[in-house]
């Protein structure tokens, strides 16, 4: 998990910037006409190297999670020795790729855990600026570890894959750091602002990733409506918008919500409205989810639930880095790669009773719940 807030480094976003820079120099040993590019998720952190369809040679086709290659003249100390850099990422990190939709999950995270996953991705405002080098490789020597790393190679033979690790990574060995295990404890934080919009989730643990209960959450999330696949739609056919469409009459957004990682995992409601009807939009969908915690639910509704998810999860490894996400977030949290095919048999598995169990575990758990906006009209948690 990311360092917390009050630790000296909170720079996970702050890397994926430092990495992507087209005009930070590389030396000439390094991976030569390739793409490279980073990426940051709540428990790993990925590198890619694609070819450039004019390169020729060596065209590998990486993924390093968790890994930072460390040839001090290749990536740390071109960037790590000038601060003037590090401000400069950090406030770009900052202010230009944080939304609303952001600052609720932020919040979400750090109202729902104790620990690991309450910490958050983005470095605070009062560490902008205050980040030294020394801090940098500190962080880098105990988190960018060979026994934290997952390589990954697609349209690479093994062979090749391993010269490429041992020519350009120069890793540390060892552990590193021990992470914690996400706690679920539960809560709310609520920001109130002047906007006429409210951006509201109302959420409870589910399962951590990989497991048959982790399945049927994300079931039940198509099942209600995963978000609309239109741009500035509505995805008016799902069964949370309808149901709060019968009683509101403004226009509003409201889509399930969830999130699993490797020891815990999140499920709920996430709702955009006006800050008048928040508290209908909210109370609407949350009593749609206890209507199919009640058995209300079709073996029809399961199936084209099933149909969609699968849909979704083999579109998301058409693409190269798609799969490669995939492979390696399996790798490093359970140390084995599941298929696509046997992936869709799982899915399959999965019974009526088991979606409406999940369910079922939504309503009776404890709730967190995060808001943004003018919250006059907004109830607060245990008023749901």
């Amino acid at each position: 998990s990311p360092p917390s807030c009050n630790s000296p480094l909170n720079l996970w976003s702050y890397f994926m910037l430092l990495f992507s820079l087209p005009e930070m120099p590389l030396p000439n040993h390094t991976l030569v006409n390739t793409y490279l590019f980073c990426k940051t998720h709540s428990r790993f952190y990925c590198y890619y190297s694609f070819p450039i369809p004019t390169a020729l040679a060596l065209r590998p086709c990486c993924s390093f999670d968790l890994a930072l290659t460390s040839h001090p003249s290749c990536f740390i100390s071109p960037c790590f020795l000038d601060s003037k850099n590090v401000v400069c990422l950090e406030l770009c990190c900052h202010k230009c790729f944080f939304t609303y939709f952001t600052d609720v999950l932020e919040n979400l995270h750090a109202a729902a855990y104790r620990n690991a996953l309450a910490n958050s991705l983005y470095c605070p405002d009062y560490r902008i600026g205050k980040v030294t080098p020394d801090e940098l490789h500190y962080f880098v020597q105990n988190h960018f570890t060979s026994a934290r790393m997952a390589l990954i190679g697609l349209g690479v033979s093994h062979p090749v894959l391993k010269q490429v690790a041992e020519q350009f990574l120069n890793m540390r060995g060892g552990l590193g750091l021990p992470g914690a295990k996400a706690k679920y404890r539960g809560g709310e934080i609520r920001e109130q602002n002047g906007d006429s919009l409210v951006h509201a989730a109302l959420v409870a643990e589910s399962a951590a990733t990989g497991s048959t209960e982790a399945n049927a959450f994300s079931v039940l999330q198509y099942v209600l409506g995963a978000g609309p696949y239109v741009k500035r739609g509505s995805n008016p056919t799902s069964s949370l918008y309808q149901a709060v469409a019968k009683g509101v009459h403004q226009p509003f957004d409201v889509s399930a919500f969830n999130a699993s990682y490797s020891d815990s995992g999140l499920f709920g409601i996430y709702t955009i409205s006006q800050a008048a009807a928040a508290g209908e939009v909210i109370k609407a969908a949350y009593n749609q989810v206890k209507t199919i915690a009640q058995g209300n639910l079709s073996n029809a509704d399961v199936q084209a639930a099933k149909n969609k998810l699968k849909a979704g999860y083999l579109m998301s490894v058409e693409t190269s880095e798609g799969f490669l996400d995939e492979v390696g977030s399996q790798a490093l949290g359970a140390g084995s790669y599941t298929p696509p095919a046997t992936v869709l048999q799982q899915i399959d598995s999965i019974a009526d009773a088991d979606v409406v169990n999940a369910a079922k575990k939504f309503v009776s758990g404890r709730k967190s719940m995060t808001a943004s906006g003018n919250l006059g009209h907004t109830p607060f948690v245990d008023e749901l």
